[in-house]
Protein backbone atom coordinates (compact mmCIF):
# COMPACT_ATOMS: atom_id res chain seq x y z
CA UNK A 1 0.00 0.00 0.00
CA UNK A 2 1.43 3.44 -0.93
CA UNK A 3 1.92 6.13 1.69
CA UNK A 4 -1.14 8.09 0.56
CA UNK A 5 -3.38 5.11 -0.14
CA UNK A 6 -6.59 5.21 1.88
CA UNK A 7 -6.85 2.23 4.25
CA UNK A 8 -10.15 0.65 5.14
CA UNK A 9 -11.78 2.60 7.95
CA UNK A 10 -13.90 0.89 10.58
CA UNK A 11 -16.45 3.61 11.24
CA UNK A 12 -18.09 1.56 14.00
CA UNK A 13 -15.10 2.38 16.22
CA UNK A 14 -15.43 6.15 15.83
CA UNK A 15 -17.59 7.91 18.47
CA UNK A 16 -18.22 10.69 15.96
CA UNK A 17 -19.88 8.17 13.61
CA UNK A 18 -22.20 6.65 16.18
CA UNK A 19 -25.97 6.57 15.73
CA UNK A 20 -27.80 8.72 18.26
CA UNK A 21 -30.88 6.88 19.63
CA UNK A 22 -32.39 10.17 20.78
CA UNK A 23 -32.67 11.37 17.18
CA UNK A 24 -33.75 8.10 15.57
CA UNK A 25 -37.01 9.68 14.39
CA UNK A 26 -35.41 12.94 13.25
CA UNK A 27 -37.16 12.98 9.88
CA UNK A 28 -40.56 12.60 11.53
CA UNK A 29 -40.22 15.60 13.83
CA UNK A 30 -41.66 19.07 13.32
CA UNK A 31 -39.34 22.00 12.72
CA UNK A 32 -39.65 23.12 16.34
CA UNK A 33 -39.01 19.61 17.62
CA UNK A 34 -35.86 19.32 15.50
CA UNK A 35 -34.35 22.55 16.77
CA UNK A 36 -35.34 21.65 20.35
CA UNK A 37 -33.57 18.32 20.01
CA UNK A 38 -30.43 19.94 18.57
CA UNK A 39 -30.45 22.42 21.43
CA UNK A 40 -30.80 19.66 24.01
CA UNK A 41 -27.85 17.79 22.52
CA UNK A 42 -25.74 20.96 22.37
CA UNK A 43 -26.23 21.53 26.10
CA UNK A 44 -24.05 18.54 26.83
CA UNK A 45 -21.06 19.90 24.88
CA UNK A 46 -19.88 22.31 27.57
CA UNK A 47 -20.06 19.53 30.17
CA UNK A 48 -17.98 17.28 27.93
CA UNK A 49 -15.39 20.05 27.52
CA UNK A 50 -15.36 20.56 31.29
CA UNK A 51 -13.96 17.05 31.73
CA UNK A 52 -10.83 17.83 29.70
CA UNK A 53 -10.00 21.27 31.14
CA UNK A 54 -6.68 20.14 32.69
CA UNK A 55 -5.43 19.17 29.23
CA UNK A 56 -6.75 22.42 27.76
CA UNK A 57 -4.90 24.38 30.45
CA UNK A 58 -1.70 22.47 29.75
CA UNK A 59 -1.85 23.35 26.06
CA UNK A 60 -2.79 26.99 26.75
CA UNK A 61 0.23 27.32 29.04
CA UNK A 62 2.51 25.83 26.37
CA UNK A 63 1.12 28.25 23.77
CA UNK A 64 1.61 31.25 26.06
CA UNK A 65 5.18 30.18 26.74
CA UNK A 66 5.88 29.70 23.03
CA UNK A 67 4.42 33.05 21.97
CA UNK A 68 6.21 34.93 24.74
CA UNK A 69 9.46 33.45 23.46
CA UNK A 70 8.88 34.67 19.92
CA UNK A 71 7.64 31.33 18.61
CA UNK A 72 4.36 30.53 16.86
CA UNK A 73 1.17 28.52 17.11
CA UNK A 74 -0.03 26.48 14.15
CA UNK A 75 -3.40 24.76 13.76
CA UNK A 76 -3.63 21.96 11.20
CA UNK A 77 -6.79 20.18 10.10
CA UNK A 78 -9.19 19.32 7.31
CA UNK A 79 -12.85 20.12 6.66
CA UNK A 80 -14.74 21.65 9.55
CA UNK A 81 -11.82 21.09 11.92
CA UNK A 82 -9.44 22.89 9.57
CA UNK A 83 -11.84 25.80 9.12
CA UNK A 84 -12.17 26.20 12.87
CA UNK A 85 -8.40 26.44 13.20
CA UNK A 86 -8.21 29.06 10.47
CA UNK A 87 -11.09 30.97 12.09
CA UNK A 88 -9.44 31.06 15.51
CA UNK A 89 -6.10 32.12 14.03
CA UNK A 90 -7.64 34.85 11.86
CA UNK A 91 -9.40 36.43 14.83
CA UNK A 92 -6.24 36.87 16.91
CA UNK A 93 -4.81 39.95 15.10
CA UNK A 94 -7.89 42.19 15.42
CA UNK A 95 -8.69 41.01 18.94
CA UNK A 96 -5.21 40.90 20.44
CA UNK A 97 -3.06 42.95 18.10
CA UNK A 98 -0.89 39.96 17.23
CA UNK A 99 1.19 39.65 14.08
CA UNK A 100 -0.74 37.45 11.59
CA UNK A 101 2.27 35.13 11.46
CA UNK A 102 2.12 34.47 15.21
CA UNK A 103 -0.99 32.26 15.12
CA UNK A 104 -1.64 30.46 11.84
CA UNK A 105 -4.34 28.09 10.64
CA UNK A 106 -3.50 25.53 7.97
CA UNK A 107 -6.33 23.68 6.22
CA UNK A 108 -6.07 20.76 3.83
CA UNK A 109 -6.71 22.06 0.34
CA UNK A 110 -5.68 25.63 1.15
CA UNK A 111 -7.78 28.75 0.72
CA UNK A 112 -10.22 27.12 -1.70
CA UNK A 113 -11.20 24.60 1.00
CA UNK A 114 -12.40 27.44 3.23
CA UNK A 115 -15.24 28.32 0.92
CA UNK A 116 -15.80 25.09 -0.99
CA UNK A 117 -15.56 21.67 0.60
CA UNK A 118 -13.11 19.26 -0.95
CA UNK A 119 -13.07 16.53 1.65
CA UNK A 120 -10.82 14.20 -0.37
CA UNK A 121 -7.77 16.32 0.43
CA UNK A 122 -7.86 15.18 4.06
CA UNK A 123 -6.53 11.76 3.01
CA UNK A 124 -3.19 13.18 1.84
CA UNK A 125 -0.92 12.52 4.80
CA UNK A 126 2.19 13.81 3.06
CA UNK A 127 0.49 17.13 2.30
CA UNK A 128 -0.14 17.71 6.02
CA UNK A 129 3.58 17.67 6.69
CA UNK A 130 4.50 19.52 3.51
CA UNK A 131 2.06 22.38 4.20
CA UNK A 132 3.35 22.79 7.75
CA UNK A 133 7.01 22.73 6.69
CA UNK A 134 6.21 25.40 4.09
CA UNK A 135 5.31 27.72 6.98
CA UNK A 136 8.77 27.18 8.48
CA UNK A 137 7.78 25.26 11.60
CA UNK A 138 10.67 24.89 14.01
CA UNK A 139 11.64 23.97 17.55
CA UNK A 140 9.80 26.11 20.08
CA UNK A 141 6.63 26.38 18.02
CA UNK A 142 3.38 24.65 19.02
CA UNK A 143 1.40 22.63 16.49
CA UNK A 144 -2.18 21.65 17.28
CA UNK A 145 -3.84 19.02 15.10
CA UNK A 146 -7.61 19.51 15.01
CA UNK A 147 -9.46 16.37 13.94
CA UNK A 148 -12.89 15.38 15.20
CA UNK A 149 -12.48 11.75 14.17
CA UNK A 150 -8.93 11.59 15.52
CA UNK A 151 -7.64 9.74 12.46
CA UNK A 152 -7.40 12.34 9.68
CA UNK A 153 -4.29 11.51 7.59
CA UNK A 154 -3.61 15.19 6.84
CA UNK A 155 -3.49 16.03 10.57
CA UNK A 156 -1.30 13.00 11.29
CA UNK A 157 1.16 14.15 8.63
CA UNK A 158 1.33 17.58 10.23
CA UNK A 159 2.07 16.07 13.64
CA UNK A 160 4.84 13.93 12.17
CA UNK A 161 6.49 16.97 10.60
CA UNK A 162 6.08 18.97 13.80
CA UNK A 163 7.74 16.29 15.90
CA UNK A 164 10.63 16.02 13.45
CA UNK A 165 11.11 19.78 13.64
CA UNK A 166 11.20 19.69 17.43
CA UNK A 167 7.93 21.58 17.90
CA UNK A 168 5.58 20.82 20.76
CA UNK A 169 2.38 19.13 19.70
CA UNK A 170 -1.22 18.80 20.81
CA UNK A 171 -4.40 17.28 19.42
CA UNK A 172 -8.02 18.39 19.70
CA UNK A 173 -10.32 15.50 18.91
CA UNK A 174 -13.60 13.86 19.89
CA UNK A 175 -12.19 10.33 19.90
CA UNK A 176 -10.45 9.21 23.12
CA UNK A 177 -7.37 7.12 22.40
CA UNK A 178 -7.27 8.21 18.76
CA UNK A 179 -4.22 7.98 16.48
CA UNK A 180 -3.92 11.78 16.46
CA UNK A 181 -4.13 11.92 20.24
CA UNK A 182 -1.57 9.19 20.68
CA UNK A 183 0.91 10.97 18.43
CA UNK A 184 0.61 14.35 20.18
CA UNK A 185 2.38 15.44 23.35
CA UNK A 186 -0.98 16.44 24.84
CA UNK A 187 -4.35 15.10 23.73
CA UNK A 188 -7.54 17.08 24.33
CA UNK A 189 -10.19 14.44 23.72
CA UNK A 190 -13.77 15.69 24.10
CA UNK A 191 -16.29 12.88 24.06
CA UNK A 192 -19.48 14.57 22.89
CA UNK A 193 -21.19 11.37 21.75
CA UNK A 194 -23.04 10.74 18.49
CA UNK A 195 -24.42 13.65 16.52
CA UNK A 196 -28.11 14.43 16.01
CA UNK A 197 -27.44 13.80 12.33
CA UNK A 198 -25.15 10.78 12.37
CA UNK A 199 -21.59 11.62 11.35
CA UNK A 200 -22.21 15.37 10.92
CA UNK A 201 -19.24 16.51 12.98
CA UNK A 202 -19.80 20.16 12.14
CA UNK A 203 -22.40 20.01 14.92
CA UNK A 204 -21.49 18.93 18.49
CA UNK A 205 -17.95 17.95 17.61
CA UNK A 206 -17.40 21.25 15.82
CA UNK A 207 -18.87 23.19 18.73
CA UNK A 208 -16.60 21.39 21.19
CA UNK A 209 -13.52 22.05 19.07
CA UNK A 210 -14.35 25.73 18.70
CA UNK A 211 -14.83 26.06 22.45
CA UNK A 212 -11.45 24.47 23.09
CA UNK A 213 -9.59 26.59 20.54
CA UNK A 214 -11.20 29.75 21.93
CA UNK A 215 -10.05 28.74 25.41
CA UNK A 216 -6.49 28.08 24.31
CA UNK A 217 -5.87 31.38 22.54
CA UNK A 218 -7.90 33.51 24.96
CA UNK A 219 -6.06 32.07 27.96
CA UNK A 220 -2.67 32.39 26.27
CA UNK A 221 -3.32 36.00 25.30
CA UNK A 222 -4.46 36.91 28.80
CA UNK A 223 -1.23 35.40 30.14
CA UNK A 224 0.68 37.58 27.66
CA UNK A 225 -0.81 40.77 29.07
CA UNK A 226 -3.35 41.35 26.33
CA UNK A 227 -6.15 41.81 28.83
CA UNK A 228 -6.53 44.30 31.67
CA UNK A 229 -9.13 42.88 34.00
CA UNK A 230 -11.47 41.43 31.40
CA UNK A 231 -10.95 44.19 28.84
CA UNK A 232 -9.35 43.45 25.43
CA UNK A 233 -6.75 46.20 25.59
CA UNK A 234 -4.85 45.21 22.46
CA UNK A 235 -7.92 45.45 20.22
CA UNK A 236 -7.17 47.03 16.84
CA UNK A 237 -9.62 49.92 16.19
CA UNK A 238 -9.84 49.42 12.43
CA UNK A 239 -13.49 50.34 11.90
CA UNK A 240 -16.09 52.62 13.44
CA UNK A 241 -17.43 49.96 15.81
CA UNK A 242 -13.97 49.06 17.08
CA UNK A 243 -13.01 52.71 17.54
CA UNK A 244 -16.08 53.11 19.71
CA UNK A 245 -15.19 49.94 21.59
CA UNK A 246 -11.68 51.28 22.19
CA UNK A 247 -13.11 54.48 23.71
CA UNK A 248 -15.40 52.46 25.93
CA UNK A 249 -12.52 50.25 27.08
CA UNK A 250 -10.48 53.30 28.08
CA UNK A 251 -13.40 54.77 30.03
CA UNK A 252 -14.08 51.46 31.79
CA UNK A 253 -10.41 50.94 32.66
CA UNK A 254 -9.77 54.42 33.95
CA UNK A 255 -13.11 55.94 34.97
CA UNK A 256 -12.43 58.94 32.74
CA UNK A 257 -15.01 60.68 30.58
CA UNK A 258 -15.81 59.74 27.02
CA UNK A 259 -14.17 62.97 25.84
CA UNK A 260 -10.99 62.27 27.82
CA UNK A 261 -10.83 58.74 26.42
CA UNK A 262 -11.22 60.04 22.86
CA UNK A 263 -8.47 62.62 23.35
CA UNK A 264 -6.09 60.11 24.93
CA UNK A 265 -6.67 57.61 22.12
CA UNK A 266 -6.00 60.28 19.50
CA UNK A 267 -2.71 61.17 21.21
CA UNK A 268 -1.84 57.49 21.57
CA UNK A 269 -2.42 56.78 17.87
CA UNK A 270 -5.41 54.60 18.86
CA UNK A 271 -3.30 52.31 21.05
CA UNK A 272 -5.68 51.38 23.86
CA UNK A 273 -3.00 50.25 26.32
CA UNK A 274 -1.06 53.47 25.86
CA UNK A 275 -4.18 55.57 26.36
CA UNK A 276 -5.07 53.74 29.58
CA UNK A 277 -1.61 54.23 31.07
CA UNK A 278 -1.62 57.88 29.99
CA UNK A 279 -4.87 58.57 31.79
CA UNK A 280 -4.20 56.55 34.94
CA UNK A 281 -0.58 57.74 35.34
CA UNK A 282 -1.14 61.27 34.11
CA UNK A 283 1.69 61.07 31.56
CA UNK A 284 2.16 61.63 27.86
CA UNK A 285 1.93 59.10 25.08
CA UNK A 286 5.67 58.56 24.58
CA UNK A 287 6.30 58.06 28.27
CA UNK A 288 3.37 55.64 28.48
CA UNK A 289 4.69 53.62 25.53
CA UNK A 290 8.15 53.40 27.09
CA UNK A 291 6.68 52.33 30.43
CA UNK A 292 4.66 49.59 28.75
CA UNK A 293 7.68 48.43 26.78
CA UNK A 294 9.72 48.15 29.96
CA UNK A 295 7.03 45.91 31.43
CA UNK A 296 6.43 43.78 28.33
CA UNK A 297 3.04 45.29 27.61
CA UNK A 298 1.45 44.48 30.97
CA UNK A 299 -0.64 47.48 32.03
CA UNK A 300 -0.90 46.43 35.67
CA UNK A 301 2.85 46.01 36.04
CA UNK A 302 3.52 49.33 34.31
CA UNK A 303 1.18 51.18 36.66
CA UNK A 304 2.50 49.48 39.78
CA UNK A 305 6.02 50.53 38.78
CA UNK A 306 4.78 54.12 39.08
CA UNK A 307 3.22 53.43 42.46
CA UNK A 308 -0.29 53.34 41.04
CA UNK A 309 -2.63 50.58 42.07
CA UNK A 310 -3.46 48.38 39.11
Amino acid sequence: MSENATPKIDLTRLPTEGVNPRSADLDRLSVLEIVQLINQEDQGVALAVQKVLPAVAQVAEAVAEALSGGHRLFYSGAGTSGRLGVLDASECPPTYGTDPAQVQGIIAGGFEALIRSGEGVEDDRAAGGKDLLARGVQAGDVVIAVAASGRTPYALGALEAARQAGARTAAVTCYPGSPVGQMADVAIEVLVGPEVLSGSTRMKAGTAQKMVLNMITTTAMVRLGKAYGNLMVDVQPTNAKLVERARRIVTLATGCSYEQASEALDQANRQVKTAIVMVKAGIGAEEARLLLKQHKGFIRRALEARGISG
